[in-house]
């Protein structure tokens, strides 16, 4: 069996359940199956599409909130266009994380980061120079595309692209290594939310009213959260390190009651949302996503377990996983309620 943080051995037979399948485990655990590498899992594996759900997710809440508050001025040919401008600027930042975090020396065999997954470098999967190639091929399919978006709606969309750029870029490049003196968890949340959710409305709508920015917060709280996991999770290699994240400055339990409190804010501002109008009222099916809120309540209650549970992925991550299931379910539950808030909208 492959160990986790290592790629399986050349020599191992192929998985005989097939190619399909190894794409399944990759995005499912963000770890190698059983085989050799073939180019599709290898890409998986290298911008952490594990996670990209998360920012798929952005681009749907945005793209309902235009349908719903801007019907007439939405182009759904734009909303896809910045909905795939946004899934790659999440893969090369995921790229250009890892090549800063090895070039300061964050990353090791021993940090959580070649622990959990494979390292791109350090794993041997490609080398220094191969990642600094693949993120500037994608970064420059993202100026392809921010291009096209600017010339059909103008200035605004390079602000948003390059505000999220340059927020990416700083989170763990020098001079200003942002995750490095606590603003990582805020650069998320800004992320996530007024720049994917509001930038990807702007391309649909061409304008963005402030109540948008405003409805893209509960989906930043849940993303940020994830961050806060996984950085409660690294505070035994941060903390030593001088990475001053935010748990690690707050300590681990305030920064589990964080985490919690960011989870569960999502849901009473879903509905002063729905109150106003700017969410539709069927978006209210989030609610469902209590029941794992629920499940993932207790253990951000407790300390991390000493050792990970049977058949547990990516540890030593923790939290992080716990944080990114509840996500996952509560910003689907989200897009499915708005989705059929607009459905029913639209037939009346």
């Amino acid at each position: 069996m492959t160990a986790r943080g290592q790629l399986p051995d050349a020599s191992a037979a192929t998985d005989s359940t097939g190619v399909p399948h190894r794409w399944r485990v990759a995005l499912a655990t963000g770890n190698p199956p059983p085989g050799d590498l073939d180019v599709v899992t290898r890409w998986i594996l290298l911008v952490r599409a594990a996670v990209l759900p998360m920012t798929l997710t952005a681009g749907f809440v945005a793209g309902l909130l235009a349908w719903w508050n801007a019907a007439g001025d939405a182009d759904v040919w734009l909303w896809a266009l910045a909905t795939v401008g946004i899934l790659l600027a999440h893969m090369a930042n995921n790229l250009m994380n890892d090549l800063w975090d090895l070039q300061v020396g964050t990353d090791d065999e021993q940090y959580p980061r070649a622990l959990y997954a494979p390292h791109p470098v350090l794993s041997g999967m490609t080398t220094r120079t191969g990642l600094a190639v693949r993120a500037l091929v994608v970064n420059l399919l993202d100026v392809g595309i921010l291009i096209v978006l600017t010339i059909e709606r103008g200035w605004p969309m390079v602000a948003f692209a390059l505000g999220g750029f340059l927020l990416s870029v700083a989170y763990t490049a020098p001079p200003l290594r942002l995750k490095k003196h606590g603003l990582g968890e805020p650069t998320v949340f800004i992320v996530w939310g007024p720049l994917m959710v509001g930038g990807t409305y702007y391309a649909t709508v061409g304008s963005i009213p402030w109540e948008i920015v405003l409805a893209s917060i509960p989906y930043a709280l849940l993303c940020t959260a994830v961050l806060m996991g996984k950085h409660i999770d690294k505070i035994p290699w941060d903390e030593p390190d001088g990475t001053r994240t935010l748990p690690v400055i707050m300590g681990e339990r305030r920064a589990r009651r964080l985490t919690q409190l960011m989870m569960a804010a999502f849901y009473p501002l879903v509905a002063v949302l729905v109150a106003v109008g700017t969410f539709p009222i069927l978006s209210l099916v989030c609610v469902v996503g209590v029941v794992r809120l629920v499940k993932v309540w207790k253990p951000f209650s407790e300390p991390k377990p000493a050792e990970p549970p049977a058949g547990f992925p990516i540890w030593p991550l923790w939290f992080a996983a716990i944080a990114f299931v509840h996500t996952r379910l509560a910003g689907a539950l989200l897009v499915a309620g708005m989705l059929a808030g607009v459905l029913v909208d639209g037939t009346n």
